[in-house]
């Protein structure tokens, strides 16, 4: 038995909107696409997108505090997660993702960790948070 790669599935509200994003912004491209749930995909890496549009919770009232979760897709799910993706070459992706407006924040850079990896922050269109590293040791 060999486990063999692990593939962040990140929840989007809008299943449309985050293909835009992540082929627009990121420059990954689609490789399954329905109503529901999507793969995208960019040399290596691969990350699916699942659709956590359930606006139900909204409806339940008093309820909601005791028994919020009645899916598992529901829409503030959405936003919540986050994946570490190494990258070849991260300086060269920052400037790239940074003329897309896809990091963190205008003041994020690259950083040095005490682990040894270079990394920096992006977010989605839904505010999942996406690092990018690459190690350094």
């Amino acid at each position: 038995m060999k486990m063999k790669k692990t593939i962040p599935a990140l929840p989007v509200q809008d299943i449309k909107q985050s293909i835009d994003f992540y082929t627009t912004k990121l420059g990954f491209t689609v490789r399954h696409y329905d109503e529901g749930f999507c793969i995208v995909v960019r040399d290596e890496v691969e990350i699916h997108l699942w659709k956590s549009g359930d606006e139900s919770w909204k409806a339940k009232g008093a309820s909601l505090a005791s028994n919020p979760i009645c899916s598992g897709a529901e829409s503030f799910l959405a936003g919540t997660a986050s994946c570490r993706i190494e990258v070849q070459g991260v300086d060269e992706l920052f400037e790239e993702y940074k003329k897309q407006g896809a990091i963190y924040k205008p003041d994020t850079v690259v950083e040095n960790q005490p682990w040894g990896d270079r990394e920096f922050p992006a977010l989605d269109h839904h505010r999942n948070l996406l690092t990018f590293f690459e190690v350094i040791v």
